[in-house]
Order: C-alpha cells, then structure tokens, then sequence
C-alpha cells in the first residue's frame, strides 16, 4: 500500500475522530498534519521526513488552530440569550430557598428556586448568583 495512501485514511480516520468529540478540537489540527505528509508522501521523500512533517504539522497546527477555534465555540456573555443570558447574573431571595425550592428575583422576574448545594439554606433578601437553569427552575448559589 503507497505511503500516500496510509496518510489519507489516517486523515480520514482522525477527521471522523474529530467529528465524533465535539468541543475538543484536538484531532483535527493533526488530520491536517496527516494530509500535509501525505503530500511529502507523493513526493517520493522517506519515512522519517514523512514523520518529521506529521510530527511538527500536528504541534503547529494544534499550537495555532485550536486557539482559535476555542475562542469561536465559547459564546460571549453578551451575545447569550434566552436562559443562558441569565445563567450568572444576581438574584434576590423572594422565598427561603433551599434543596426543594423556594422563590428569587431575577431582572424583575419571580423564578421558582432550587440551592445549587443540596445542604444549603438562603433565607429571604440574601442576594445569590444563578449558577444554572433547569427548565423554569434557578439553581442558585449565595
């Protein structure tokens, strides 16, 4: 089987790797790797330039790319909407909120509560951080 041939279904492989484990961004920056040797390949150059290119293409490209896709998949506080816009923002206890339930405040909004630590207690006018959304449910955090 041609070197060339190897490479491509290594970068086949990892590519489909890659699409299988969203939010890594790991083995995609090395199937570019595998293709750029591959190409060396072609060229009829030996297996140690071969390896040379797929080793320092794979830390280049990791190095550089994944930054920069990490940056794109994380939205920004401001650009969240819906409850996600809501998840660490401030509350008001409006109920005792505790592991069962409770009441809080949230931008001028009355949400039923739940304590994000199943031990705590937040007693009425203590002012909390919403950690999480659970449907209509605020997990919330003194």
């Amino acid at each position: 089987m041609p070197a060339w041939l190897i490479w491509a279904i290594a970068a086949v492989l990892l590519s489909v790797g890659e699409l299988l484990t969203p939010g890594m961004f790991f083995l995609g920056p090395v199937a570019l790797a595998a293709i750029a040797s591959g190409i060396v390949a072609l060229a009829d150059v030996g297996v140690a330039w071969q390896l040379l290119v797929f080793i320092a293409g794979s830390i280049g490209s990791v190095w550089f790319l994944r930054p920069i896709a990490r940056r794109h998949l994380h939205m920004p506080a401001a650009l969240r909407t819906g409850t996600a816009a809501l998840e660490g923002t401030k509350a008001v206890v409006l109920q005792r909120v505790d592991a069962n339930g409770g009441r809080v405040r949230i931008g001028g909004e009355e949400w039923s509560a739940r304590a994000y630590l199943e031990d705590q207690v937040l007693e009425p006018g203590a002012r909390v951080e919403v950690v999480k959304i659970e449907g209509a449910t605020a997990l919330v955090y003194e």
